[in-house]
């Protein structure tokens, strides 16, 4: 008998509640187990009390810079470095440019997700 392979573990990061909610019903949706995050502060605690398989990281739902919160992401969990997607707005800051490569970071802009989801959530 084929055994289920073990469900992923999400963390989504997104300060604004309904946005948080659709993360986490898309992240449902695609066989994962999601929880969720508003700030820095409470991200962080989670990613040191449980194991997580990667990140959606909304850069502006953290008060840290964007920098200090990847880094403290990976210092917690290196084995998330790669496995945080990062969700922006247009980015036009070089310092986020190089962050996101420096960490080798996947980026979607959160104009695209909402465009993807709008047919299902509308």
């Amino acid at each position: 008998m084929a055994t289920n392979p073990p469900r992923r573990k999400v963390l989504v990061i997104e300060g604004e509640p309904s946005i948080r909610n659709v993360l986490q019903v898309l992240v449902t949706g695609l066989g994962h187990d999601s929880d969720a995050a508003l700030n820095a502060r409470q991200s962080l605690a989670r990613i040191r009390q449980d194991q997580f398989d990667g990140v959606l990281l909304d850069l502006r739902s953290s008060r840290l810079p964007p920098d200090q919160m990847v880094c403290a992401i990976s210092e917690l969990r290196p084995s998330l470095v790669g496995r945080v997607l990062v969700i922006t707005c247009e980015v036009s800051d070089p310092s986020t440019f190089d962050m996101l490569q420096r960490y080798a970071l996947s980026r979607v802009s959160f104009s695209c997700v909402t465009s993807d989801l709008s047919p299902s959530i509308g």
